[in-house]
């Protein structure tokens, strides 16, 4: 069995794992969601500060995740720490909320940015940007499907060339743009409880911007030497991933200002525009579709992790716990991850706006099992005093409070914007209740003395 789950971790090495952790994170939402955040910053300083603030919240609970991963590794990441810290009924619980909301939503929300673009440059008639979504998600799962390698050697290239095509355009930007003339910034309207909950609100913007770093998590299990490189993986990334945010919107503000990038609709494409000239809609297009895939790849990668996880321990759900071993991949994991995001496509085509649909469905539920994640690493360092840390968490136990403390507020901040939607996928996460039946009590037992 050590053997088996030792071949099973030796297929990644730290520059495969940061790839995967940029690919996911680096995405359409850097050109989509500024203007958003813009709209709750009254200053330029506090739309950068804004984004250094999400940084560093990245980083905070990288670090977390870089104990948790380092202690634990194991496919199944965030599934298997509420497991041995809350019990496996919770751990169930968040299994089904990742299988029915929060991955499977944060799939459907690029599909469809993809969708969009690439609707752009091969139309498919009145619904042809659903199409376009369902079918990135088919041929992206087959992809994975061939096996782990495969994807890696993707996702790889997806990511190279977004890193090197975003710096090129940013580039652009700072080089061959005129800034636009500006006209000066109206601080939004309220008072001091308004200007708070304003932030609250940008700050949520800009985390869904870095969303995606706690897919780390799934990597654990299969990162050679994850007690030495999983820290690693966290902080290289971290730091990338903020420097370009911060390049590329310091870029956005000189060449809008921030009452100009507040008023656009597409930054990416006046940006665009302004660089390229008549030629700017599809290199616009090509290059977002470009950014779709990476995020794409590696978040299929990394999500059907858990439902295998799930499959290994619940007896009865044991037909998703299956490991291909030829592929090195989990096949049934990955097809029915794929069943299950095709429908919310189908949801998604069906309302007004898909993105905003998929966002407001699938961020509070997120937040409130990041909010037990933070708590899992002080509840695990009580019940486990003996696991080996090979990577411990600095300045504990204040930061695993400080990121709880964060992702309370951003459950409360990202369920006001969420509104309905968030009822929805809070309805949806009750739904799994029943499921707790197949999962056995003296399971909690048995992940409380394992060492």
């Amino acid at each position: 069995m050590t053997s088996l789950a030792s071949s099973r971790r030796a297929g990644l090495s730290v520059v495969d794992a940061v790839a995967m952790l940029v690919g996911v994170v680096i995405g359409v939402g850097i050109f989509g969601l500024p203007p958003l955040v813009a709209q709750h910053a009254n200053s330029a300083e506090l739309y950068l500060a804004l984004w250094l603030v999400g940084g560093l919240v990245m980083l905070i609970g990288a670090l977390c995740y870089g104990e948790l991963g380092a202690a634990h590794p194991d496919q199944g990441g965030e599934y298997h720490y509420l497991s041995l810290a809350w019990g496996p009924q919770i751990g169930l619980l968040f299994a089904w909320a990742r299988g029915t909301v929060i991955q499977t939503g944060a799939i459907a929300v690029v599909a469809f940015i993809y969708g969009d673009y690439a609707q752009r440059l091969l139309p498919l008639g009145d619904h042809g940007s659903a199409w376009h979504a369902a079918l990135v998600v088919v041929a992206l799962t087959l992809l994975n499907v061939l096996g782990t390698r495969e994807s890696r050697r993707a996702q790889l290239f997806f990511t190279s060339v977004t890193v090197v095509a975003l710096l090129l355009v940013v580039l652009a930007g700072l080089v061959l743009a005129e800034p636009q003339p500006h006209t000066a910034s109206a601080a939004p309207a309220g008072g001091n409880l308004a200007a708070m909950l304003g932030m609250g609100m940008g700050m949520v913007f800009v985390l869904l911007t870095y969303g995606g770093w706690n897919e780390a998590a799934y990597l654990s299990g299969e990162l050679r030497n994850p007690a030495r490189n999983m820290s690693r993986v966290l902080l290289i990334g971290t730091a990338l991933v903020t420097a370009i945010y911060l390049l590329a919107n310091l870029v956005f503000l000189n060449i809008f200002g921030l009452e100009g990038l507040r008023q656009s609709d597409a930054v990416a494409a006046d940006l665009m525009s302004i660089v390229a000239g008549p030629r700017a809609e599809a290199m616009l297009a090509a290059f977002v579709c470009l950014t779709a895939l990476s995020t794409l790849n590696a978040t299929l990668f990394t999500g059907a992790r858990v439902y295998y996880a799930l499959g290994r321990d619940v007896p009865q759900l044991a037909f998703i716990g299956r490991w291909n071993e030829r592929g090195a991949t989990p096949v049934r994991a990955l097809l029915l991850q794929c069943a299950l995001t095709l429908p919310l496509i189908l949801f998604g085509a069906l309302s007004a706006n898909s993105v905003q649909t998929m966002v407001a469905y699938t961020a509070p539920v997120f937040w409130l099992f990041m909010f037990l994640v933070a708590l899992a690493l002080i509840r695990l360092r009580q019940r486990q005093p003996w696991v080996r840390r090979p990577f411990s968490v600095p300045l504990y136990p204040l930061t695993p409070i400080l990121f709880a403390a964060t992702c309370l507020g951003l459950l409360y901040s990202s369920t006001l914007y969420a509104g309905s939607g968030a009822l929805l996928g809070l309805l949806v996460l009750g739904a799994g209740l029943p499921l707790l039946i197949l999962q056995r009590p003296q399971a909690v037992e048995q992940g409380e003395h394992a060492e």
